[in-house]
């Protein structure tokens, strides 16, 4: 395959739109520029999709209609998807852009052999890697769709030699890409191939619990820029190579992030299924055994709430359920015009995205300097009056510090158990993502305020507001 050099015109565009693309992804460390960053690498991309299409000079009554429809899909399901699915919409979306660029590289291995062309090295690699990468980040992708969306249990589904098989299913692939290699190409073979790494893709995320969601999500966005880049390689195209570059190397720096965040190796994330024992009914549902909870009301929190010098709320994926992020910023204007100050706790994998917290309070327009990671808001929670836990669980469980025998030990937390006062606005007792105990909600600090998040910060308001007027 002798891929020629693209005209000056488009070498100067493609620079022009990896500009962009390094610029926006710069800007998107900040929450402060991340929308603005957003908009950067958008019209980069935008200039490097219409260069491309430039320099096509066929096939445009398939490229256009193309467009049309995929704009017009990813349109309407960005303006019309809940808060609460934005997760299972970018493991979709994800898994779209790898099945295209396996899809690319399928072409391009189709076009060699229809000439009747013989692969090189260079070539065979090259495809077989888009191919592998791609096909595994497709169907891993919608497996995590499947189960962040329930249609299929979110607990690990495990199966009996689970490690052996899925090292066959490797070493099998291994097999038939070389023997692809040293033949210059067999369409069966290829077959084969694309079916097995399918395969894999799902063999590897069924074992993930729904708490390891957002780490698998951030290593299938990595596999998916691996696999665009590794497609730019086949194609010759530049912009390509760089863009799936940059979204390879920043999705796997932020899944060592999230796994460290954890204390946990990304292997024991594939591998461990942690969440198992959370599978088999309402465990927690009820009190355990000589273990007692203190209850509270909105009428008494909203006293509590009001003279205190200092509050911060915690969110979690209860918080996204319930949609209740606008009532999180209207308590807190409200507390802050009674002179309380007021932060925000974000844990790195809390929720079930990367950033998931993040994106969930920008949208309710709560000031980005209110929002502060685990390590600026720990020290701040032993002078903080009350620590207010809105629908997390896992990531302020103590148990993550003091039971060795606790499948999160030695995980990071927010420590919220250290505030003077916790409330923790939950529906029920049952457990987290990790199907785990916590013991922070029977801590003599603790309170418990039960119910929809939504229903209950509305009547603390509520609450709030007569005591202001009253």
């Amino acid at each position: 395959m002798q891929v020629s050099l693209p005209p000056d015109w488009v070498l100067l565009g493609y620079l022009v739109a990896i500009v962009c693309f390094i610029r926006g992804i710069k800007m998107l460390t900040s929450p402060r520029t991340a929308h603005m960053g957003n908009r950067v690498a958008g019209v980069g991309m935008l200039i490097a999709i219409g260069i491309t299409l430039g320099d096509f000079h066929s096939g445009w009554q398939y490229i256009i209609p193309a467009v049309v429809v995929g704009g017009v899909i990813g349109v309407v399901a960005s303006r019309r998807v809940a808060m609460t699915a934005m997760p299972q919409m970018v493991a979709l979306f994800n898994g779209m852009g790898a099945g295209a660029a396996a899809l690319i590289a399928l072409g391009d291995y189709h076009g060699i052999t229809a000439a009747h062309q013989s692969l090189t090295v260079i070539d065979s690699v090259t495809i077989l890697l888009s191919c592998l990468i791609g096909s595994i980040s497709f169907s891993g992708s919608l497996i995590a769709f499947a189960k962040l969306q329930e249609w299929m249990r979110g607990t690990p589904i495990t199966w009996p030699l689970q490690y052996w098989i899925n090292a066959l299913v490797l070493g099998a692939l291994v097999g038939i890409g070389i023997a692809i290699t040293i033949g210059g190409g067999n369409t069966d073979l290829m077959i084969a191939f694309v079916a097995g790494a399918l395969l894999l893709g799902v063999m590897a995320v069924l074992p993930v619990g729904g708490a390891d969601m957002p780490v698998i999500i951030s290593l299938l966005n990595s596999f998916t820029g691996t696999a665009a880049a590794v497609t730019g390689f086949v194609i010759g195209n530049y912009a390509l190579v760089v863009a799936g570059a940059l979204v390879g190397a920043s999705g796997s720096i932020l899944t060592l992030l999230m796994s460290r965040a954890m204390n946990r190796s990304l292997g024991n994330v594939l591998f461990g299924a942690f969440g198992k024992t959370a599978e088999g009914g309402p465990a927690g549902a009820v009190l355990p055994p000589g273990k007692t909870i203190r209850e509270t009301t909105p009428e008494d929190l909203a006293v509590l709430l009001a003279y205190s010098q200092q509050v911060i709320f915690v969110p979690g994926y209860g918080l996204a359920v319930a949609r209740a992020q606008y009532e999180v910023k209207e308590l807190a204007d409200q507390l802050k015009a009674r002179g309380v100050r007021v932060l925000y706790a974000i844990h790195p994998v809390a929720g079930r995205m990367p950033g998931h917290m993040n994106v969930l309070l920008a949208e309710a327009d709560v000031p980005y300097d209110e929002l502060k990671e685990m390590d600026q808001v720990n020290p701040e929670f032993p002078r903080t009056d009350v620590a207010v836990v809105i629908g997390a669980n896992d990531v302020v469980n103590p148990a993550a510090l003091n039971d060795p025998s606790s499948p999160i030990y030695g995980m990071p937390i927010l420590r919220a158990d250290q505030a003077k006062t916790v409330v923790v606005l939950k529906r029920s007792m049952r457990p987290g993502f990790a199907g785990i105990e916590n013991d922070l909600f029977y801590h003599d600090n603790t309170l418990m305020l039960f119910g929809d998040a939504k229903d209950s910060l509305t009547k603390l308001v509520a609450e709030v507001k007569a005591q202001a007027a009253g």
